[in-house]
């Protein structure tokens, strides 16, 4: 296998770090709020096996250059077109996740002939017609701005996770949330990219979505109610819908083994 590579792509005056894993088909992963490219976690290494897997760091995050928002959806997907052009990719398979499978919609939208496949994991259409995010990370979200950054990042990863699996797993609890400590996003940054994700607005439009689809989504997620998958697959066409049971926001932690295997069969 190829070892990863970073380089650094410019869309305007933002600098963009990104990765470069493995070889073949390119894949590119498109990360959520505040996660940097290294939030993807025990996916990547089985994923460079079959694809060459492009990862990189939105603006606001990790490497990336953090300017002032608010940021907007379509703005991020501009920078996941400027991480293809410099990485020399014409068109890649597109995995994106919360927020970032908000900018992976806009990107299929926006740029059809640059997406070949697209994979969606626990996100939402957005728009008054899509549910919203439940009231438990409503009022993290409010609470959060009074707490010490590691507090207010722990709380929000076992947020992400399953009840069942911080109960069970309360490692994994302590491996992401260390991982995100080590790269955390400037506060400005963060509250840049979650005005993203509270603007976006796609139900109308992601009808017109041309790539095969694949929607992924845990049942038990707190973060983006699971019933957002459900509108997804029936508006997007020819979209196929697959549920992980009991899994949370960050499903692809806590079952990457059957992440990767949909993925893989999916792409292929």
């Amino acid at each position: 296998m190829v070892e990863p590579t970073s380089r650094v792509a410019s869309n305007g005056n933002v600098s963009l770090v990104y990765e470069s894993r493995g070889e073949g088909v390119p894949l590119l992963l498109v990360h959520g709020l505040g996660y940097d490219r290294a939030g993807w976690g025990p996916i990547v290494a089985p994923l460079a096996e079959r694809f060459r897997v492009v990862s990189f760091d939105n603006r606001g995050v990790g490497e990336s250059d953090a300017p002032r928002g608010p940021y907007s959806a379509r703005q991020l997907a501009e920078d996941a077109v400027a991480v293809l052009d410099d990485a020399g990719v014409e068109s890649a398979h597109v995995v994106g996740t919360s927020l970032g499978g908000m900018i992976a919609q806009e990107l299929a939208l926006g740029w059809p002939a640059r997406v070949r496949r697209l994979v969606l994991a626990c996100t939402t259409p957005g728009g008054s017609r899509a549910f919203p995010l439940p009231d438990r990370t409503l009022r993290l979200f409010a609470r959060s701005v009074s707490l010490p950054q590691r507090e207010a990042i722990r709380r929000f990863v076992a947020n992400a996770l399953a009840d069942e699996t911080v109960r069970r797993r309360p490692e994994l609890v302590e491996e992401i949330a260390a991982q995100r400590l080590a790269c955390a996003p400037p506060e400005h940054g963060w509250r840049a990219q979650a005005a993203a994700g509270a603007a976006f607005d796609a139900f109308d439009r992601v009808e017109r979505i041309e790539a095969p689809t694949l929607v992924l989504h845990g049942t038990a997620d707190n973060v983006v109610d699971v019933r957002n998958s459900e509108l997804l697959a029936a508006r997007i066409p020819h979209a196929r819908l697959e549920l992980f049971p009991g899994l949370g926001h960050l499903f692809f932690w806590e079952d990457p083994e059957r992440f990767v295997r949909l993925v893989t069969e999916f792409l292929a």
